[in-house]
């Protein structure tokens, strides 16, 4: 069955290899450039300080600075070879700086004052075999939490047709055979522009179109018409991560 935050909105969205180079321009010594970054991804570093806080952020906060100087900092310190992409190395580096500086803050409440050498060493102290470890994890971590603002996505955009998971589940077709007609229809509607679009604007099946263009019944395929939506709104909005569930 399908048991089931679009990604981030950012400039590079799906252009991975253009934001790693512009990364490596800055650190070539292009501020202007830098300057393009840090202001173009405030929304991005807003939205990482936000999780780890738990609450909502504004640029009057310090933590909205801290986050800012760790943006910054991630372009100085981001290296292409460890195999990671900038934006989840600067999602790892962001949410440290901010948790760093709410345990200092804590700190201070409770009266408990470091030397600051001892900070600034632990934020030194990994070498280049834990940082990719620290990397390897925190991508497990990101795409849990990328799994989940998909499904919240989701489940808001199923309801606009008028479907619940619960009526999914009880609705997804027994047999492999129905579940991967249904998913052929669902992949039609989706590559095909005319049906999608009638689909989106309509909130419905074009059924006198697919009666032509499948070879299921009109019967069948009103049967199963909740579970072709929605896998069909799967593929259409391209939440990737719910695609491994119904190619699976």
């Amino acid at each position: 069955m399908v048991s089931l935050r679009l990604k981030w909105a950012t400039p590079e969205n799906g252009q991975p290899s253009i934001m790693e180079d512009k990364v490596k321009l800055a650190q070539s010594g292009d501020e202007l450039l830098r300057h393009e970054l840090i202001s173009g991804y405030q929304p991005f570093v807003k939205k990482v300080i936000s999780k780890v806080c738990r609450r909502y952020i504004n640029e009057s906060m310090d933590e909205y600075s801290v986050g800012l100087l760790a943006f910054n900092e991630a372009i100085d310190q981001f290296q292409s070879n460890q195999g990671s992409k900038f934006l989840t190395f600067a999602n790892m580096v962001i949410r440290r700086r901010v948790i760093d500086h709410i345990r200092r803050e804590q700190r201070q409440n409770q009266h408990i004052v470091l030397p600051y050498e001892e900070d600034e060493d632990f934020a030194q102290e990994e070498n280049y075999a834990e940082q990719r470890a620290s990397i390897a994890h925190y991508e497990i971590e990101l795409q849990r939490e990328q799994r989940m603002d998909e499904i919240e996505d989701y489940q808001m955009l199923l309801q606009e047709f008028g479907i619940t998971f619960s009526v999914l589940s009880k609705q997804c077709p027994k047999h492999i055979d129905a579940r991967d007609n249904a998913k052929e229809i669902a992949r039609l509607l989706a590559t095909d522009s005319e049906l999608s679009e009638y689909l989106m604007q309509k909130k419905r099946l074009p059924m006198r179109k697919l009666e032509e263009l499948v070879s299921c019944s009109r019967k069948t395929i009103e049967r199963n018409r909740k579970y072709i939506i929605a896998v069909a709104l799967i593929y259409l909005k391209n939440f990737h991560a719910l695609q491994s569930y119904i190619d699976s």
